[in-house]
C-alpha cells in the first residue's frame, strides 16, 4: 500500500521509498525515512494535497509523492 491510499485518522510506519532522484532527496529531507510512523492528518476538498504528521511536524504532500511512499 501507499501513502496516498491511507484513510484519514490512520498511523502508518514507512517501508520504503521508490522513485529517484532529487524526488526522493526531497522527500528524504522532509524527514520521510524508512521506519518512520505517518500519521494522516486531512485531505484537502479536491483531494490533494495531503496533511501529515511527521516526528512531530505538519508536512503537506502532493498525492503523486505520496504515491512514491510505501507503507505498512
Amino acid at each position: 500500500m501507499t501513502l496516498n491510499e491511507v484513510k484519514i485518522g490512520n498511523t502508518v510506519k514507512v517501508a520504503s521509498i521508490n522513485g529517484e532522484g532529487a524526488i526522493r532527496r526531497r522527500i528524504m529531507d522532509m524527514g520521510i525515512t524508512k521506519g518512520v510512523e505517518i500519521y494522516v492528518r486531512k485531505v484537502a476538498p479536491l483531494g490533494d494535497p495531503i496533511e501529515l504528521t511527521v516526528r512531530g511536524f505538519e508536512l503537506f504532500l502532493r498525492k503523486q509523492d505520496a504515491k512514491m511512499i510505501v507503507v505498512e
